[in-house]
This record gives structure tokens, C-alpha cells and sequence, in this order.
């Protein structure tokens, strides 16, 4: 666990990352691909050295990722940090040198606010760099530091469209061709209750997957009132989980958790999508763009079918699990439950762990160790598959994984400036343009 006093979890990082944008923009293409032929390549084995590490976004998960890599086994320290407000960098400063005393070095000349942010904190002397900006800005950063030969952890999701999803798939193979590590923040993969029960169904204990059912349904997060003299982009950033460029809707936020898992339990990923979504009751002028609910089918390649459901309504009843319907029984995969034929029934009932913190302890034992881990190819693919499930719902549509991923609708803005508008402007009321579907692009 961690070690930071008031470190709360995951969730409640997200919960309180009112404005967890981090290094805020995009220096595009040309510099990325200009450091990539000129990086030095990473130390690997690092064995005993002491890991250097460069925070990227010093929101609520920043802060709690940093957290958890100062906890890894071995000398680590956090040396750079970057965030497009210093107000969240300083305070999450604070509290990791509260909580994690000298393993936290980071002066001055090395705190890096604005828009080039990432980049200043990433040419830093850093051997591995945490990436815990929003997901819009997750495929350059990434690119960025794979270019400079910085072994990674990103949060999840890594994208918002499908031009990020192949931006980042493009820079995960050259992770692997330069040995780096990666991991991504879809921490049921280091749950040892996932793992025990996704293998048992694997090896076929229920039989051939026929269905799945996949929910995040809650209440919904955070909002930040407008204040007065922000640009619109300032307030934007500031509420990013409720504009697309920025968040992805939140079936890409947090309902990648349940789709990835679905993914791994099939070992693919879905080829067809069709659902339906909108905004019931979280209308107001403060809700951005995005919708409160979202119902998708899915199907893979052989049939099967996922029902995946999300919702961020208050006083509804609330559901974060995934389900699956075989040949010969059912499982509760998050849950560590099988039952099958004549009253035969699994329980995990191992030891817990956290596994926030065992995600970061394998990516830094096989940096040290020159291990093989690369998570980026996966968390690439799941993010496109809640992608898909956003531009399926908006649309109205039935739609192909080949449409979705290779369609050139892109979210970000055309310029990263304190003043430039973003894509999507509210009108004189206040209001956003709503996703439509029967006329919503559809990709």
C-alpha cells in the first residue's frame, strides 16, 4: 500500500483529480520522430541503481502513482515533475515529500508548468516516466518518451480516438524494439483474484464463452464551477472529464476496466458494435458534452457476445463487475466465483493484495531485472474497444472494429494555447453541442 498519509485510492484519486491535466500539450509529430533517432538507449539491466522517475500529471492519480513507484523495492526517486497548472504540481509536491521524505527531489528547476510541460520534464535525466495526464494527451506524451527512451507507466485509458489508439500502437512497437517497459494503469491484471479466476476460464471450466456482461454504473464525479477571467480552455482542462478531446466520454474513462477484462477472459478483442446512450438526467450546463449512460453490444469474431452497460446517474443502484455465461456454467470473474454442472461451484479465497501497488512492483522489477513486461499494445486496444462503444452510442449505428480504429476522426484541438478554443464551444446560454445519434458522424 501506499506509504502517503492522506493517499486515498485509486478511484478516490480520480474522485478528487479536479484537474489532473498534466504537461499539458502537444508538440506534435515532428518533435517526437526528431528525439527518437537521437535518444541514448535505456540502462537495462538496472539492478541496484536508483530509478529516476519524471511525474507527468500531478493531479489526484499522478500523485497516487508516484506514490506507489516510491514504494517499489530498490532505490527510486521521483526527480521532475510537469503539469499544465503549477497549483497541482506544488500541492502534490507537498504531499509526496510529506509522505516519502528525501526519496522526493525536485527543485525548482525542475518543476515544469504550460503546455510544454511533458516534454521539459521527460528531457530530464529520468530513466522511467509516469504519464497520469488525461487520456487526450496520452499518445503524444507517450510517443514523446518512448522517443527519448524512458521506460513507462501511463494510466489507462491511452487514448480518446482513433487516431491516438494508432499513434500509440505505432510507438509500442518501437517500445519493444528498444527493450523498454511499460505498464499500464489496468490494475486487474495484478489482482491475483482475476488472475486465478480469467485461468480457470481460460482452461475452460464453464465451457466456450457465449456472453458476457460488463457494468460501471454510479453515481458520477467531480464538478469545478467556472470562475471567473478562465478562457475556455483553462475551464475545459480544469472539468476534463466532461469533454471528449480530453476525457473520451466515460465509457472510456472507467468503463475500460470491465470491457479489458471481458478482452482477456476471450483473449481478443470485439469486431461489431451497436448500443445506444444519452443524457437523462446530468444536463446541466456544468456536465460538458458527454452522455450519463451508455448500453453497447459487442461481438467478437466468434459470435460471442459482451452487453456492457455504464451510467453516472445518482440514486440508481450501483454496479463496477463483469459476468460471463459459458457452454457448461457462469462466472462472477471480479467477483472469483465459477459455477457450473450439478451443483459444482469455485471460490477464489486467497489473499488479497493491492493492486495499484503490485502493477508498479512488476514494472519496476523488470526494469531492474531486464524482464520482458509491455502492457502498451493491450491497453491500447481495450481503450479502443470502449472507443468503439463511445462512437457506436453516439452515432446510432452498427459499427466494424476496422471502421473504428482506422476512421480519421480526431478530437483534439488545432492549437494549444491558454486562449485557442477547443473543438467544441458553448453557445450564449452556456450550453455544449450534444452527440446526437441518427446524425452524429459515426467515424
Amino acid at each position: 500500500m501506499s506509504k502517503l498519509p492522506t493517499d486515498p485510492s485509486r478511484r478516490s484519486f480520480l474522485v478528487q483529480s479536479s484537474a489532473a491535466l498534466a504537461g499539458g500539450a502537444l508538440l506534435g509529430d515532428r518533435l517526437a520522430a526528431a528525439v527518437s533517432t537521437e535518444a541514448a538507449p535505456p540502462r537495462n539491466p538496472m539492478g541496484d541503481e536508483e530509478i529516476r522517475v519524471a511525474l507527468v500529471g500531478c493531479g489526484g492519480r499522478g500523485g497516487g502513482a508516484a506514490s506507489q513507484a516510491l514504494s517499489t523495492e530498490g532505490k527510486v526517486k521521483l526527480v521532475a515533475m510537469a503539469d499544465a497548472f503549477s497549483d497541482r504540481l506544488e500541492g502534490t509536491l507537498q504531499n509526496l515529500s510529506s509522505g516519502h521524505g528525501d526519496k522526493v527531489a525536485v527543485p525548482a528547476e525542475r518543476r515544469f508548468s504550460g503546455f510544454d510541460a511533458f516534454q521539459k520534464a521527460i528531457d530530464c535525466d529520468v530513466d522511467l516516466v509516469i504519464l497520469a495526464t488525461p487520456p487526450g494527451f496520452r499518445p503524444q506524451h507517450f510517443e514523446y518518451a518512448i522517443g527519448k527512451g524512458r521506460h513507462v507507466f501511463m494510466e489507462k485509458p491511452v487514448a480518446v480516438d482513433g487516431p491516438g489508439i494508432r499513434k500509440v500502437l505505432k510507438a509500442a512497437e518501437e517500445s519493444k524494439r528498444r527493450n523498454l517497459k511499460v505498464g499500464v494503469g489496468l490494475q486487474r491484471h495484478h489482482d491475483p483474484r482475476y488472475q486465478e479466476t480469467v485461468k480457470r476460464l481460460q482452461d475452460g471450466a464453464i465451457g466456450a464463452m457465449k456472453m458476457f456482461r460488463a457494468y460501471w454504473n454510479g453515481a458520477g464525479v467531480w464538478v469545478n464551477p467556472r470562475r471567473e477571467g478562465q478562457t475556455e480552455m483553462e475551464y475545459q482542462m480544469r472539468n476534463w472529464y466532461y469533454f471528449n478531446w480530453l476525457c473520451g466520454d466515460h465509457i472510456v474513462e472507467q468503463h475500460i476496466h470491465n470491457l479489458d477484462v471481458c478482452n482477456w477472459v476471450m483473449g481478443g478483442y470485439p469486431v461489431e458494435a451497436q448500443g445506444m446512450g444519452g443524457r437523462q438526467v446530468r444536463t446541466g450546463i456544468d456536465h460538458g458534452e458527454i452522455f450519463d449512460h451508455h448500453m453497447v453490444e459487442f461481438a467478437y469474431a466468434d459470435g460471442t457476445k459482451l452487453l456492457s452497460q455504464c451510467r453516472h446517474i445518482p440514486g440508481c443502484a450501483n454496479n463496477v463487475s463483469e459476468h460471463v455465461i459459458g457452454a457448461t456454467g457462469r462466472a462472477d470473474i471480479g467477483g472469483g466465483r465459477i459455477e457450473g454442472p450439478g451443483g459444482w461451484s469455485w471460490r477464489w479465497r486467497g489473499e488479497g493484495v493491492d493492486p495499484y501497488q503490485v502493477e508498479h512492483d512488476v514494472l519496476f522489477a523488470a526494469v531492474r531485472n531486464d524482464t520482458p513486461h509491455n502492457e502498451a499494445e493491450n491497453g491500447a486496444k481495450s481503450t479502443m474497444t470502449s472507443i468503439f462503444g463511445r462512437m457506436a452510442t453516439y452515432s446510432g449505428q452498427v459499427l466494424t472494429w476496422d471502421q473504428a480504429i482506422n476512421s480519421d476522426l480526431a478530437l483534439l484541438p488545432a492549437a494549444f494555447d491558454w486562449k485557442a478554443d477547443p473543438p467544441t464551444l458553448p453557445d450564449a446560454a452556456g450550453r455544449y453541442p450534444i452527440p446526437m445519434p441518427g446524425s452524429t458522424r459515426a467515424y
